[in-house]
Order: C-alpha cells, then structure tokens, then sequence
C-alpha cells in the first residue's frame, strides 16, 4: 500500500473500493432485516446508520495512537475507519441479527465486545463488532436498542459538547443512574413483547442473564 503525503487523502487509491465495502455491508444489513420481517411479522430494526471516518478524523486518531499518517496505518492498524450502527426495537434483535453477521460468508468477525452483559462504568451499553471483509478492508458494527443509542448521544452532549457549569460528579452519577434504568426498561420491553407474542414465539436468542449489570 503506497503511503500518503499529509496533503493526500490519507485513503489514496483505496477510498472508492471502501465506500464500495460499507455499502455492501450495509446493503448485507438491509437484506437480513427484510428476511428478518418476513419470518418475524415485525421489523427488528429501528434504523441503520453508517459513516466513513473523513481525513481528519483518521489523522487525528493516528496521532494519539502513535502511529504514523499513512494509508497503510489507516487501512491495517486503525479498524473503524468504516462504521455501522444498527439501531433495535428490542434486546434480543441486538443478539439474533450479531449472530446473523457472524454467520455471514462475505464478512470475518474479527473481534467482539459486549458493553450490554458488561456496560462500561459510565454505565455505556451496546454491542460491538469489528469485521473484515474478503476485500481485506476493516469496519466497525454497533448494535445497541433504542434507549442505548439515546443515553449514548445524549451522554456524549452533556459530556464533550458542553462547557462543564454543573457538579461533575453528580453528573456522572446520574447518567449512570440513568442508564441502569433504561436498561432495566429495555428487560421489561422484551418480557412484554414475548408476552405480546405468545409462547410459541420463538426468539432465537438468549436473553443476557445479567443485562442490567453494574460493573
């Protein structure tokens, strides 16, 4: 891979076959959840978002990770230059369409991180997946529910975008006694829809015993 003056897309060469990959990762996602309609009678996706990291984004992490602005180093050592959210009505959705991907011939589940069985102290929750696909390009899979992307978000803009005016600490207390409620909620949700469903419904996932989890 030929590397890239700091006046080049740090992407080079590579950027129209990338945009090729997330498209096809999302369009694999789009069918999966047309397939998943069907069968279910329900749609298991709120919505999907997608985004390729731009130069300055992929410059900036490369700096704090130490490691040199070039498109190698973009392409082979950073795995999120390419990212898909995938937003769901409920927390088994989240474990049945994980397990869709794995299984999915066009793309190599490299590495996964469950934030929902074990959130992050801040109290942070969703599902994260990095996969390769036969083209050798790298990209980022969130899955989260509804309630996770919005404390998330929100999380973020309290956090990052707004000068600190309040107590820190309380704020850091209650958006973690935030997010244990709405994972609380999301538990009831499911048991609810399963109710709704009938005992013949079959969800084909199991739900996290230890979901609303404090550690």
């Amino acid at each position: 891979m030929a590397n890239q003056t700091s006046t080049q897309d740090i992407y080079g060469s590579h950027r129209p076959q990338m945009e090729a990959v997330l498209e096809r990762l999302v369009g694999r996602v789009a069918d999966l959840r047309e397939s998943m309609k069907e069968e279910m009678g329900l749609d298991p996706i709120e919505h999907i978002l997608s985004r390729f990291k731009s130069d300055a984004s992929m410059r900036d992490k490369l700096a704090r990770k130490g490691l040199p602005q070039t498109t190698e180093a973009a392409i082979t050592q950073v795995y999120d230059a390419l990212g898909v959210r995938i937003v769901c009505g409920f927390l088994n959705d989240v474990y049945v369409i994980r397990d869709h991907l794995i299984a999915d011939p066009e793309f190599e589940v490299v590495e996964e991180k469950d934030y929902i069985r074990h959130a992050k102290p801040n109290g942070y929750r969703s599902f994260h997946m990095i996969v390769r696909s036969s083209k050798g390009y790298y990209a980022e899979v969130q899955l989260r529910t509804i309630s996770m992307d919005t404390w998330a978000a929100l999380e973020h803009h309290l956090q990052y975008k707004r000068p600190h005016t309040g107590n820190q600490r309380l704020i850091v207390q209650e958006l973690k006694r935030c997010a244990d409620e709405l994972a609380s909620t999301d538990v009831s949700m499911q048991t609810l829809r399963d109710a709704i469903m009938g005992e013949g419904y079959d969800v084909r996932a199991r739900m996290p015993e230890d979901y609303v989890s404090r550690d």
